[in-house]
């Protein structure tokens, strides 16, 4: 029994040597929209496009943040009311009437879900194709329940202009106030910046490509090029689907994602079994729904996240000081590798050696969504059923 804890225990420890020292630094957090501030040199025409359902108790915050941006162009903001039953058109046009902008809003009231489309991409592209009347250079993709700093805008087109990229997105900081979103919606990002590295993403001549919806510009022309969002129409990962496209093979897109610290999400996640239906609606999706996959998900965040404690303690028990100590240095190792994502979400430092327990849960929720998958029940949201 020691002897096969031991074996395990040192390949837990070699994979997050490898982690740390071959992964794209995915666990450093400094890739930034806000780390420097970059000179708006153009002003090009910006449409923002903004996916709406049920969203009227969030629009009054969200929805005026976005038509008080400070940017000196030309900007139209289109909100898509997907077929809503709590008046958020009715609230939108209320808050631009409040800022003296009703003509810098344009409310869509959303035709029905054509077979093939997921409800939020259909939305988008309905509002795409009015967009696209006022000739932008570029599409702001925004999600309703968002709060947008007010330089956000200017940030992302400087960054977009300067770079010369076909799209930037950042993941906005999402909510972390109750004891659950503490817990983990830090690992979430955690998880996230280490299945696609943010480096990597960024690099022309590496094929990882990611986005993260809540704020993504990209580029009319790049949008055309690969032909619009009919292309991934069905995808329930949307974000990471566009990026894939937009970067193609070759690194021929060029695409940017990183953090921010100042636009953020309103959607709360108050307790459990919010943050569980957040990540069961899609994990099975990200593992392209095969149950060999899933088998090797489960193993993998085994012998990664819950070998190093389980061998501190069993090597503690049972006075095998080597298992002990390299549990121990496997459990710091990872904790040092989270701490940077807990201090970016100003979470108590403590919560840096909880990820074996948050790693469990997140497993759990994993397998929980191939099981709604199976029944029919996967990808649930906003009172539609994508079963994939």
């Amino acid at each position: 029994m020691a002897t096969v804890v031991l074996v395990i225990t040192v390949l837990s420890l070699i994979i997050w040597i490898g982690l740390l020292s071959l992964r794209g630094q995915f666990w450093r957090s400094d890739q930034q929209l806000e780390v420097a501030e970059i000179p708006l040199h153009s002003l090009p025409r910006i449409c923002a496009v903004i996916p709406a359902r049920n969203e009227a108790e969030l629009l009054p915050i969200t929805l005026r943040s976005l038509l008080l941006q400070d940017y000196p162009g030309d900007f139209n903001v289109f909100l898509v009311d997907d077929r809503s039953t709590d008046g958020t058109a009715d609230f939108a046009q209320g808050v631009a009437y409040a800022l003296n902008k009703p003509n810098q809003l344009h409310i869509i009231s959303g035709k029905s879900l054509p077979p093939g489309w997921s409800g939020k991409l259909w939305a988008v592209e309905q509002g795409i194709q009015l967009a696209t009347d006022f000739a932008p250079d570029y599409f702001l993709l925004t999600d309703a329940d968002i709060e947008h700093d007010s330089r956000s805008l200017r940030r992302l087109v400087a960054k977009a202009e300067q770079e010369d990229l076909d799209m930037v997105s950042v993941m906005v900081r999402l909510r972390c106030q109750s004891f659950w979103e503490q817990l983990l919606i830090p690992a979430f990002v955690f998880f996230f910046q280490k299945l696609y590295p943010f480096r990597w993403v960024n690099h022309p001549k590496n094929s990882t490509a990611a986005a993260a919806g809540g704020s993504i510009l990209i580029r009319k022309q790049a949008l055309e090029k690969i032909g619009g969002f009919g292309v991934i129409r069905q995808a329930l990962i949307d974000d990471c689907a566009l990026a894939k496209a937009v970067k193609g093979e070759g690194g021929k897109g060029r695409i940017w994602l990183g953090l921010s610290a100042l636009t953020r999400s309103l959607r709360p996640y108050p307790d459990l079994r919010t943050v569980w239906q957040m990540v069961a609606r899609t994990a099975y999706t990200q593992l392209n729904y095969s149950p060999l996959l899933l088998v090797g998900t489960v193993l993998a965040m085994t012998l990664i996240y819950l070998i190093p404690p389980f061998a501190t303690i069993f090597g503690a028990l049972t006075f095998n000081l080597a298992i002990a100590l390299l549990g121990l240095s496997a459990w710091l190792l990872m904790s040092l590798a989270y701490y940077p994502t807990i201090r970016f979400y100003k979470c108590p430092a403590w919560l840096a050696f909880c990820l074996p327990a948050i790693a469990f849960l997140y497993t759990l929720m994993t397998v929980d969504s191939a099981i709604r998958h199976w029944q029919g029940r996967g990808g649930a949201w906003k009172g539609r059923v994508y079963p994939g």
